[in-house]
């Protein structure tokens, strides 16, 4: 497993970002390129390639980035308004780094697809 990916040196501090949450265990940034206007990414500190690679003791871990995500769209005041958390898989999912991680979306209605809604 390499824990070398974009994500791993963010949390390092090595690259910069605009890191909006963090425990013991996941860190939270907003996206470089969002797909809504409230677009941040939580990321388990321990290196998880995929979701499909997590194993059976890190379900504490795959859970905590949903609490945390959840957590965090209570704080921002969107929480009740609703949101979107997705976690892509592999390739054919639409992974393209290899860290689990937790996209969660928010701020406006949301398409089908995660991008805001053109109708309501």
């Amino acid at each position: 497993m390499s824990d070398d990916t974009i994500f791993h040196r963010i949390a390092r501090r090595e690259i910069p970002a605009d890191i909006v949450y963090e425990d013991d265990h996941v860190f939270a940034f907003r996206d470089i390129a969002p797909q809504a206007p409230v677009h941040v990414l939580f990321v388990p500190k321990a290196t998880v390639p995929t979701l499909d690679a997590a194993t059976a003791d890190q379900a504490e871990l795959v859970g905590r980035l949903a609490l945390a995500a959840a957590a965090y769209a209570r704080k921002e005041g969107f929480a009740d308004d609703g949101y979107r958390v997705v976690i892509n898989c592999n390739g054919h999912g639409g992974q393209t780094v290899f860290q689990l991680h937790l996209h969660l979306l928010a701020g406006a209605p949301l398409g089908r697809f995660g991008t805001p809604s053109t109708h309501q």
